[in-house]
């Protein structure tokens, strides 16, 4: 699997990184995976995303969204109960929008780089 623009999508889609048409998780509300691919019976039971994709938010997140807090502090000084508010919906709004594909994007680096862990 390279990283072109059709794996980019199917990361995005979180799909199968074999096939690219089979669903990676239940639902599409929740990040618990299939046991199987739908499509290629590829096996998802073996691989581990683990903690990766939430610490990977939270650096990023952190990263972008602090300096932002910090700008706006200095150029309008909005009560304190507004940064709370803003700063905390854009986290939790931006954190649950990209946790399933970045974990889809780590199960296809797994995929890529240890093949024999789906097996």
């Amino acid at each position: 699997m390279r990283l072109d623009t059709k794996s980019i999508k199917t990361i995005w889609r979180c799909k199968c990184p074999k096939c690219e048409k089979g669903n990676l998780y239940k639902s599409s509300l929740t990040i618990e995976l299939n046991t199987q691919c739908p499509n290629c019976a590829l096996n998802f039971n073996k691989s581990d995303a683990a903690d990766g994709p939430a610490v990977f938010l939270i650096f990023v997140l952190g990263a972008l969204l602090v300096p932002l807090a910090i700008t706006l502090e200095f150029a309008l000084s909005p009560p304190l109960w507004l940064h709370v508010i803003l700063w905390g919906s854009v986290a939790l709004i931006l954190t649950l929008a990209m946790l399933r594909p970045i974990k889809s994007y780590v199960i296809a680096l797994q995929y890529k780089h240890r093949p024999e862990m789906f097996n």
